[in-house]
């Protein structure tokens, strides 16, 4: 049980303060299962009323709603949320950010600068000790020696200042998002005998809450009535079969759980951290606590500190128990999916699994985000709790990052080696000096110089900015994107939206309005295509017809009056139903009434609808005791159990299998082809004596009589075509994938755009898509799917599971060279594994149940196919914000470096001083970035196809641009180092005497510099090689204040900067001439652009993903988490033994070849396509052994055996 330091609590909640039982009898109540708890419930307190009766409720009205009593309640039973855990304190980020390896350095680097400038060695003037002028030390500069490693520390300071703001406000971002999203969640409760939706967190104990099907349940409670109820209750137990519940059987629900089926009420008797998971969550909280100080890498511990990471401010503890408790269940494993492994059947665990992780993933998720930096992804990988891999902008980004320190390095040290050797060769060899004991202290200032020199330029070469752009980037469009109706729950989401190349959307709700209207019925043998008068339907039939659709639907459903005058009526709750129920009232008749005089208590049986039914059923008890049964449902699957039907006066007739087939055509097709969903009602007498066998199924739902045929009408949404129609043009495709009817889906698929008549495409049902994909085993083949998926547009009759059947078979295909990036949506509770297996998982926030966004990445708010477009939108604008920055932030890192490690190797001395450097670098970096990774998006991003994971991140215009613009810089900067005092006829800051005061010659070089970066921060507005680098720069007044904002510092710096910043103030004339050399940047980048790409083969592209990376971590870690050990050491086996047949088979293949003399490339050729035939026979399932398989198939391929494999 729960933590029990607090004595006094517990003591204070021993005495039940008025009401008939005390929190710790009711947490005991809640342990117990099934039969025991019927028992206890009847023995102890008088079967359910006598507990409602203790606990001050009424079954039927709820609480009173007082303020007063709610108060107590909360006093005595607790409050329905759980603490959140502390966020990270300034300090501790500020801590964080101070890790970084550059910063590091640059500490190490100024510390030593600032003790050697304060140490005066005791041979300071001893002439033999060798005069190489290492940055020509005069006195002033003795005297403000410390000025450099103080300036350098400053800016540690700021960097470190920015990072740590900016990951602290970027938690509390998210903290604010994680609390709107948990406000949004509400839940449907009696008070006061109206049923109100009510925010999570203000259930209290003794309140009756009525469950649904997708409902997410925020606290324990006991049933009171249920129908046909069942619960997924995997994320406490593990245990992935469904547990049916029922008032006499087993009442017990569990918070954390998901309702898979059925809807009921109970009374809620334990909320927050006395719930069950609450309570799991609480020991989690401890445990967690105490394995950070010991350090352990179990994964129970890791998920349950994470998902306390990850529960700001009032978390309904809905989501709690997730991994945790099931980490609970099973301590003795390592690793929670290997303990989950053990069941035996596999396909079943492999969905337990992700929906064990479901949740917790999901609630880590942001956390990756919120806290910043890399310790989370290390963190992420030891937990291997989330299995979304790393987005395809981080994995490029990191890539880049490493070449680029490569290069950096590698820079910095050939300077430090040239410098160094240039003394000792100056000093030691052509003035033949001897190494002094006393000149020893000398020599070491001379060479921290060196290294001081050499850091100066690594740090120039390390684009520290690019973390801070892609952040802000991000952040900017995440709440951007708020406004666009998009709330994203993972940071990343956002950016990998933009390499979207496939959306797999429902249909309704999402490209239809979900708002449903009868529009034409077959009722009485007669076809009518509008709504008729409720005259000329025969009066036994429309009895029947309003009965049926009264009582046989959920009585959540209702129309309720416009909220406007002249508005809609609202609809509420299940959408076709409000459609029937809007045809009763067309039809002049009232549904309450019928619903008032059978309440829901009184309906004798319900069969809810479920994907697998496809129908519902209402049993009620007549007065003459007989039974009468309503069903509704899809049309071919009612119709088929259907072996009568109403006729014209009322009366039923048979209705023989040919009858229904002609139907089928003249009657259920027409409709389907208008776009038309269509629902048989139906209905069956059985005799109250025997009382039927309710349970047996197939025998009640059976030799029904057809009422009617209702053909419901689900308007496409004006604004979808044309989204649709911009997706295709950004060369993403879409694919609808429904329960509905083929006909209808072909029919709403055409009046999106999503099919074009005359295309080759492909509209299938499930189980046609099943057939195909399938071997005779019934095994799903990854190069069955790869037949059907380029093709298919149109998924009708599917079932959630064919959905991520589909999903994960497009992502896992080998077919195209890009590795597809598949976006989905989805509302069921069922489309949850679909959701998480897709590479972004859009939920609807309106139809959307709890569990559907629980599983998502970014939350619908307004249902909206269009959305997604702009969802689109913003990613490929995130991406191309981040290469807008690459462009601006490499050109200054050549230029710099070029200039640093050159002015060094020749002049032995710099001509940006280490300060000015740091302010090109560092304000340069941090302000640009802001300036540029805020420009807004544009439809033209929409223009272009996606880029892919293998395309590089620097493109070869980018390329061609950054060394364009280097080249310019350069010769610009060479000129004024080496001709300009004679230019601008000043004294030459080169070889300057000792104590010279700062020059002229050198400020105008940093000056000029500065200028060139400003222009070009214009021209990097644009990568795709645009002539008009102004469009659009009003939009975005971010940039203009930066560009503006930076010119006014530069000018402070320049005219007053003086020692410190080695500046002398220069005369109007200077300055413009340092403008102009400037402005000379937008003129050269005009020129560029005219250079055409193909002129420049050699450019080569930067920061590609191979495909070798493109296979993330995280799919070797998928693959642990769905086969056992043994079975992966016969898999490992199996493939050596693969490799080395193929090997042997390439040796037998060259010594042929040697042998007849042929083509050798052309045998290799075919041997590989024999190997690739063999492949099948691996029989290997999951994506990372498909890629490998591959790599093994073309022995042409070197890269793919990495010769350490042999």
């Amino acid at each position: 049980m729960g933590d029990m330091r607090n004595s006094d609590f517990y003591a204070k909640n021993q005495r039940n303060e008025g009401f008939g039982c005390s929190l710790m009898e009711l947490r005991g109540l809640m342990e117990l299962r099934g039969s025991e708890a019927v028992v206890k419930i009847q023995e102890e307190y008088g079967a359910i009323e006598g507990l409602c009766h203790r606990l001050k409720t009424s079954q039927t009205e709820g609480l009173t709603g007082d303020e007063v009593d709610l108060t107590k309640r909360r006093e005595v039973f607790g409050k329905n949320l759980i603490p959140p855990k502390k966020p990270k304190t300034f300090i501790e980020l500020v801590w964080e950010a101070l890790q970084d390896v550059t910063l590091i350095i640059l500490e190490i680097a100024a510390i030593i600068s600032l003790g050697l400038s304060f140490y005066r060695p005791p041979g300071g003037n001893n002439q033999s000790c060798g005069t190489a002028n290492a940055g020509a030390e005069d006195e002033g500069e003795a005297e403000a020696g410390w000025i450099e490693g103080a300036a350098i520390l400053l800016s540690v300071v700021c960097v470190v200042l920015v990072t740590a703001f900016n990951d602290w406000s970027k938690e509390k971002q998210f903290r604010g998002l994680q609390s709107r999203i948990e406000q949004e969640q509400k839940f449907q409760v009696v008070r006061g005998g109206q049923v109100i939706q009510l925010p999570v967190a203000d259930i209290v104990v003794g309140d009756i809450a009525q469950v649904k099907y997708g409902d997410l349940l925020p606290a324990d409670g006991v049933l009171i009535q249920g129908n046909d109820l069942k619960i997924d209750e995997s994320s406490l137990t593990g245990e992935s079969d469904h547990v049916r519940k029922s008032a006499d059987k087993d009442p017990m629900l569990l918070s954390g759980t998901h309702v898979m089926e059925g809807s009921g009420r109970m009374v809620v008797t334990a909320v927050g951290v006395n719930s069950q998971s609450g309570i799991i969550f609480t020991l989690l909280g401890a445990g967690g606590e105490e394995e950070e100080k010991k350090e352990k890498k179990g994964q129970a511990d890791k998920d349950g500190q994470q998902l306390a990471d990850s529960h700001p401010s009032s978390h309904p503890i809905a989501t709690i128990a997730t991994d945790g408790a099931a980490a609970v269940n099973c301590p003795g494993n390592t690793s929670l999916v290997n303990g989950k492994m053990q069941d035996g059947n596999m396909e079943n665990n492999q969905t337990k699994v992700k929906k064990q992780d479901g949740a917790a993933a999901m609630e880590m998720q942001p956390l990756k985000s919120a806290e910043g930096g890399e310790t989370d992804d290390k963190e992420k990988k030891k937990s291997g709790g989330s299995k979304k891999e790393k987005s395809v902008l981080q994995g490029k980004l990191t890539k880049l990052a490493v070449q680029i320190g490569k290069a950096g390095l590698g820079m910095s040290a050939l300077t430090v080696i040239i410098l160094v050797l240039y003394f000792a060769i100056d000093n030691f060899v052509l003035q033949k000096r001897q190494w002094l004991p006393e000149c020893t202290p000398i020599y070491i200032q001379y060479f921290v110089k060196f290294f001081i020199i050499g850091v100066t330029v690594l740090v120039v070469a390390v684009p520290e900015g690019l973390p801070l752009a892609v952040t802000i980037s991000l952040a900017y469009s995440v709440k951007k994107m708020m406004k666009d109706n998009n709330l994203v729950r993972h940071l990343d989401a956002c950016e990998t939206m933009g390499n979207a190349t496939a959306i797999c959307s429902d249909k309704t709700g999402t490209l239809t309005t979900n708002r449903m209207t009868a529009v034409q019925c077959y009722v009485g043998d007669i076809h009518y295509k509008v709504i008729p008068d409720p005259s000329s339907i025969p009066p036994k039939t429309l009895d029947f017809l309003v009965n049926s659709i009264s009582i046989n639907s959920a009585y959540t459903s209702k129309i309720l009056p416009p909220d406007k005058d002249g508005g809609l009526p609202k609809q509420v709750g299940n959408k076709t139903e409000c459609g029937l129920l809007g045809l009763i009232i067309d039809l002049k008749r009232d549904y309450q009434t019928i619903r008032n005089q059978i309440p829901e208590e009184k309906l004798y049986k319900v069969y809810t609808f479920n994907s697998v039914r496809k129908s519902m059923s209402t049993v009620i008890k007549l007065p003459d005791g007989n039974f009468r049964m309503y069903s509704k449902g899809a049309s071919e699957i009612i119709l088929k159990k259907c072996n009568r039907i109403l006729n014209e006066v009322g009366e039923p007739r048979v209705f023989r299998p040919r009858d229904r087939d002609e139907m089928v055509k003249k009657v259920i097709e027409p409709m389907a082809s208008d776009g038309l969903r269509t629902i048989c009602v139906a209905y069956r007498d059985f005799p109250g004596n025997p009382e039927p066998n309710w349970e047996d199924e197939n025998n009640i739902l059976t030799d029904l009589t057809a009422i009617c045929v209702v053909g419901i009408e689900d308007p496409v949404r004006p604004e979808v075509p044309e989204a649709i129609r911009k997706c295709q043009r950004a060369g993403i495709t879409v694919r609808m994938v429904t329960g509905d009817n083929i006909n209808t889906a072909r029919a709403i698929a055409i009046k999106c755009g999503i099919i074009h008549p005359g295309e080759d495409f492909l509209c299938i049902e499930g189980k046609e898509f099943n057939r195909r994909i399938r071997n005779e085993k019934g095994e799903v083949e990854q190069e069955r799917i790869d037949k059907v998926w380029p093709k298919l547009r149109v998924l009708a009759r599917s079932s959630p599971t064919d959905k991520h059947t589909l999903v994960k078979g497009i992502i896992d295909s080998t077919m195209v060279e890009q590795r597809q990036v598949v976006a989905v949506t989805g509302d069921g509770t069922n489309d949850g594994p679909a959701l998480k297996k897709a590479d972004v998982g859009f939920a609807m926030g309106i139809a959307g149940t709890d569990v559907a966004k629980e599983a998502s990445d970014i939350i619908l708010t307004d249902d909206n196919f269009s959305s997604i477009v702009k969802a689109v939108m913003w990613g490929r604008n995130v991406y191309d914000s981040i290469s807008k920055f690459l462009q601006f932030q490499l050109t200054v890192n050549v230029v710099a470096v070029i200039v640093a490690f050159t002015g060094a190797c020749i002049t032995q001395d710099s001509p940006l001083k280490a300060v000015q450097m740091l302010w090109v670098n560092l304000i340069m970096d941090t302000f640009a970035s802001l300036a540029l990774a805020t420009e807004p998006p544009t439809e033209s991003l929409l223009m272009r196809k996606p880029y892919g994971r293998n395309k590089p991140l620097i493109s070869s215009t980018m390329t061609k641009n950054i060394l364009g613009h280097a080249v310019y810089q350069l010769v610009i900067i060479f000129t004024l180092l080496f001709v300009g005092e004679r230019l601008f006829d000043i004294d030459s800051g080169r070889n300057a005497p000792l104590h010279a005061p700062p020059s002229e010659h050198y400020t105008i070089i940093f000056n000029t510099f500065v200028m060139m970066q400003l222009f070009n921060e214009i021209n990097a507005r644009k990568i795709h090689g645009e002539r008009n680098v102004f469009e659009g720069i009003y939009r975005n007044p971010i940039f203009c204040s930066i560009v503006l904002g930076t010119f006014g510092i530069q000018i402070v710096i320049v005219q007053f900067g003086g020692k410190p910043f080695s500046c002398s103030p220069l005369d109007a004339e200077k300055w413009m001439w340092c403008v102009f050399l400037g402005l000379g940047e937008l003129v050269w980048g005009q020129v560029i652009s005219s250079i055409p790409n193909n002129k420049l083969r050699f450019l080569k592209a930067a920061g590609q993903l191979s495909q070798k990376d493109d296979m993330p971590e995280e799919e070797l870690n998928e693959d642990q988490e769905e086969i056992d050990h043994a079975e992966r050491e016969l898999r490992r086996g199996q493939i050596l033994w693969f490799r080395g047949l193929s090997r042997i088979q390439t040796q037998i293949e060259v010594v042929n070849t040697f042998k007849s003399g042929t083509s050798f490339q052309g045998s290799l050729r075919r041997q590989s396509s024999t190997t690739s035939q063999n492949q099948d026979v691996t029989n290997v399932s999951s994506p990372s052994h498909l890629s490998l398989s591959n790599a093994l198939s073309s022995p042409t391929s070197t890269a793919a055996v990495p010769a350490g494999q042999c």
